[in-house]
Formats: C-alpha cells, structure tokens, sequence
C-alpha cells in the first residue's frame, strides 16, 4: 500500500499517509528522515526561497537549500503572507441551480422557512440569568413528550456592561437563536436590569409569533421558576400538534466548520464537505462558509468564484476587514497559531486556509453575510466571524444552519445548538473517538470510492434532516459563544 500522496499534479511536496523511516522508497522519492504522518515530504530538490506547492497552490517558502525526500515544516517552511495583498475581480460566475427531486422532512414555519427539529429553546438576554434558563429547561423537559424533541437552555456570560458593537453582536447573535426555525418556541428570560433587558432587546428582536415566543423577567415575578414552566408549557401545546412534511433540499441550509484540523483535512473531509457542498448548491440550497482568518492564503480562490462585482467587493471588504481586526490589536494576520495543526502536520496559515476552503468546493459564491446576519441566498455564503470553534457553530446556527458539517483530524465533542455532523479525516480517529464521530472521512485514504462515500454522506445528511440525532445530540454536547471585541465594563 502507498505511504505517500501527491494531492495536485503540480505539487512538489507529497502527504504521508502513516508514519516513515528514513531510507523509505516510494516512486522514486526516498525519505532523508522520518516523517510523521500526515507530515510533508519534497518531491524534488529545493533551493532557499523556492515556493512548496500543495493542493496546487504555494503554502509558503523553504529558508534553506533541501534535497529530493527532505521533511518539510516549521523547522524549513516559511509563510509567503504579509499585511498587504492585492485582489483582482476575474468577471461574474453564472450560478443556475436547477430543480431536484430530493426532499427532506421537516416543519414548515409560519414564515415560510423549515424546521428539521421540533425543539424549546431558553434563551437568557444576560449571563445572570443562565442558572435560571438552565432549570427551566430542566422543568421543561419534565413536562413535555410528544412531537417536542426536548428543552434546551444556551447559556452566555454577555448582555450586560457591553458596549457599542459588543452589544450588538451579543443582541444579533440572540435574535438569530430566537429566530431559527429548528425552535418549535422559544422561552426568552431576562433578568430585568441588564443593558439588553426587554425593553432594548425587543425592538432588536422584531416580529415574533407571540404564541410560540414568550419572554419572562424574573425581576417582575414572585416565582420565576414556576411562571417559566407556565410559559414552557404554554408553548409545548403550541408545537406538540406539529408534523414533519416532504419538503424539496433546496430548503436547507447547511454550515461548514473544521476544528482540531490535520493535515488529512484538506485530503479527506473537506474535499468531501466540497463535493456535498456542489450538490446541495446545484438543488437550490443555501450554504454558509465562515472562519475568516482560514481564508487568508486562499480568499483569492473564493473571489474567483464570486457571482457579481457586488459579492466580490463584498468579499474583499470581508477579508480585508478581518485583517484590520487583527492590526487593530498589533497582532500579526498570516500565522498558524494552532499547536495541535502542526502537530498534525499543517505548517503554515495559507496551507490551513487552503485545505479550509474545500468546503466549499467549487459553489459559486452567491452573498457574503455579516457577523450575526442570517442567510437568505441561495448557493454558497461567506460568513464574516473568527476560526474559534464554539464561536463559529454558533455563528452559522444564528444564520440560520439546519445541520452543520464539521470536519476533524484530532478530534473535538463540541455540538452547536443544531446537528452538527461530525466527520473524521482519518480512520484512527473515527475508531478511537467513535463516541463522538458520525462519519469516516477517512475512508478515503484507505481505498474506498470516492462517489460511494459522497453518496454515504449525503444519505447521512438526508437521515440527520429527516430526525437521525447526531452523536452531540446524543451526548446532550450544545454550546454557544459569543464573539467579543471590545471593553467589559
């Protein structure tokens, strides 16, 4: 069996696929040194300062003079990124999605969106009311049973002494939580004198199905925990009548995420997300793409991708705004800071960010959404937010994510609020961690079909939608994080 994998054609580093001892032949190419796996080896002789081509595209320059079989990372590798980079606008990109006849079932939603969870969700305005979400939920789920899924609280420390954009971010971020569709009702508590106490939230808030959204503040009642279980259960014998209805895949809305990421990423799992992404695009459906600093490198091919003038300029103000969050705060914008990425063989920022955007596959690039903005494009979204797990599947599950995708080469039980698909990018991991993994990316690498696994992960997708739970529902593991830029008072 091969130990080495050339991923392009042009490339001049290959991926070794288990660990290598020096004195190692493969086509040719003999390993000078050990070579952990997933770790990069040169196909040919290097001088310092020629570009390591992988996936096609430079991940950065070698500071010194390497033979034929040399092992190439931090030690050698440099990025080729700096502050400053100029981006070029290469026309429109046609995106004609046509009809399928693929469908899902799910609830249909009063304003016209679908549901493929049946939930309760408590959601706090303020980090001081976080207990009291948490044992309504607890009570909450004592009193419901048929077609509700559970009660769910999603506790956060904001909402209070936050200013300006800190507090927006905090108030959108909810207001997308309160909004999605996989809430059958929401119960809102306050604690009453926070800064985002209901009367500033709800004018953010907007138009809520009175019925299905409650909102409590336990400053205003004697009991909050028994006025909070009237209210849950006022909302259960509003939503337990409920019924999952054949609806077509072009209303889904799927998010991408890769965390604890290897160098098997941009091999395995994420091509795959790729091909499932051009499917679901080409049906119709909405998909959303974030982590902003795991596009620098690679942005380039993104924008190349870009519907209109419009999307393009959009997507450069994006990046580029990103970039100006991290000088903003004298912090350099083009390192890998992962320790666990280089420990899995990814070395530089750009060789990240482009085993990142495979996710997206080839979609055509159809909006680019703003922190906390929710999703109304058909084809593929590009949501502005940082590479942080929990913050990112929050973020896309306040866009409006159904299920998210979330691929891994060293593993991590983090759940978002919805389904989150966890894919491994090898067979190691999907073994050992099989408590927290719902699918082998892996396979991919150990000979299967890539069509077949495609296939697979699209039956998956389509079981999770129509109410197959996830291992991080399974597990009960659902967390959200809020992301925070500015001054605590």
């Amino acid at each position: 069996m091969a130990k080495l994998i050339q991923i392009n054609a042009v490339d001049n580093v290959a991926v070794a696929l288990d660990d290598i001892k020096a004195g190692y032949t493969e086509n040719g190419v003999t390993a000078l040194e050990d070579i952990p796996k997933a770790h990069k080896i040169s196909l040919c002789d290097l001088k310092a300062g020629d570009k390591v081509i992988k996936y096609g595209y430079p991940i950065g320059s070698v500071n010194a003079d390497l033979p034929k079989g040399s092992y190439i990372h931090e030690h050698n590798l440099k990025t080729n990124l700096n502050d400053k980079f100029e981006y070029t606008f290469g026309g429109d990109t046609e995106y004609n999605p046509a009809p399928s006849d693929l469908t899902v079932n799910a609830y249909k939603r009063a304003d016209g969106r679908v549901g493929i969870r049946n939930e309760i969700w408590v959601i706090p305005t303020v980090g001081c009311a976080n207990k009291t979400a948490e044992m309504l939920a607890k009570l909450g789920n004592e009193i419901v049973g048929r077609g509700c899924d559970g009660v769910f609280a999603f506790t956060h420390p904001f909402g209070c002494s936050q200013l300006g954009e800190d507090m927006e971010n905090t108030q959108k971020i909810l207001a997308g939580l309160i909004h999605h569709p996989n809430a059958g009702g929401v119960l809102v508590v306050s604690l009453g004198c926070e800064n985002n106490n209901l009367s500033v939230f709800k004018p953010v808030l907007g138009d809520v199905d009175e019925k299905r959204v409650k909102f409590l503040c336990t400053q205003d009642v004697e009991d909050e925990l028994v006025e909070g279980e009237r209210l849950i259960a006022d909302i259960y014998n509003e939503i337990m009548d409920d019924v999952r209805e054949p609806v077509g895949i072009d209303n889904l809305v799927v998010g991408y995420k890769c965390g604890g990421s290897d160098a098997f990423s941009g091999i395995t799992a994420n091509p795959l997300c790729g091909r499932i992404n051009e499917r679901l695009t080409a049906a119709g459906a909405s998909t959303i793409l974030t982590e902003v600093p795991e596009m620098f490198g690679a942005e380039q091919i993104l924008m190349d991708r870009a519907q209109s003038r419009g999307v393009y300029d959009k997507t450069v103000a994006m990046i580029n705004g990103f970039k100006q969050y991290f000088f903003d705060h004298n912090v350099v914008c083009y390192e890998n800071p992962s320790p666990g990425n280089h420990a899995g063989g990814i070395t530089t920022l750009e060789e990240k960010s482009l085993g990142c955007i495979q996710k997206g596959g080839k979609s055509t690039v159809t909006d680019v959404l703003g922190y906390g903005d929710i999703c109304t494009k058909k084809g593929l979204n590009l949501l502005s937010g940082p590479g942080n797990d929990i913050v990112s599947v929050t973020n896309l599950t306040a866009a409006g994510a159904h299920i998210i995708l979330f691929t891994t080469g060293r593993g991590t039980p983090l759940g978002a609020p919805v389904p989150t698909i966890k894919l491994a990018t090898n067979t190691a991991l999907a073994q050992k961690k099989n408590n927290w993994i719902d699918f082998n990316a892996g396979e991919l690498i150990d000979g299967g079909d890539f069509e077949s696994v495609i296939d697979s992960l699209m039956a998956l997708l389509i079981e999770t939608a129509n109410g197959k739970l996830t291992k991080n529902e399974e597990n009960g593991y659902r967390e959200i994080s809020i992301f925070k830029d500015g001054v605590i008072m």
